[in-house]
């Protein structure tokens, strides 16, 4: 049970893209005590860099240290906890469950209900892919649990601050103020014409 002042905070960071560099970012949270919710990794829009999207437990001061700290590390290029912010956050699942010729039907509806894609179709079995937020997930987990769920993948969270209203693309909190475009140019975004920029 986590403590009444601790909450999750999401925290994306663009990192170099070396061997090593994610162990000793896990290890500088499990140094501080902090479990880790979840992680996600992957490539990012600049070559060499990945972006690492985690989910950690802890009170606000705590996590603000940490992410302080973990700014420092040599192979980090710029971290942020995106929290409070106006932000996209999308989960990934896949879900094996359970099914019969008599109850398959069912499963079919309550996926297509939740925009759930079946991806897979066994003779005793169903694996069912859906995106969406956490809550969205664990309902439909919820739902599935009573005709025996065989097995389950999440991705954990990925998340982006949303794109301001006056059309800036880069909102300088989790981002980059930089746009890499097609040809690989980086894109000047402080002397672009809004919807136009050199290099895309």
């Amino acid at each position: 049970m986590k403590p009444h002042n601790a909450q999750q905070h999401t925290i994306v960071a663009l990192v170099n893209d070396r061997p090593g560099v994610l162990a000793r970012v896990a290890s500088l949270f499990r140094r501080r005590g902090f479990n880790i919710a979840s992680l996600a990794v992957g490539a990012s829009e600049q070559e060499g860099l990945s972006r690492l999207t985690f989910v950690v437990t802890g009170d606000q001061y705590t996590v603000e240290q940490a992410t302080a700290h973990l700014d420092k590390l040599i192979d980090v290029v710029k971290v942020s906890n995106i929290s409070n912010e106006d932000a996209v956050a999308r989960e990934l699942a896949l879900i094996k469950v359970r099914a019969t010729p008599s109850n398959r039907s069912e499963i079919l509806e309550m996926a297509n209900l939740f925009r759930a894609k079946v991806v897979d179709v066994g003779a005793r079995s169903l694996v069912v892919e859906i995106t969406g937020e956490e809550d969205k997930i664990d309902a439909l987990y919820d739902l599935l649990r009573p005709f025996g769920i065989l097995e389950l993948m999440r991705t954990g969270r990925v998340a982006m601050v949303r794109g301001k209203a006056a059309g800036n693309i880069s909102d300088d909190v989790g981002s980059d103020s930089v746009v890499i475009g097609r040809n690989g140019r980086i894109a000047d975004l402080a002397s672009a014409v809004p919807g136009h920029y050199e290099g895309v």
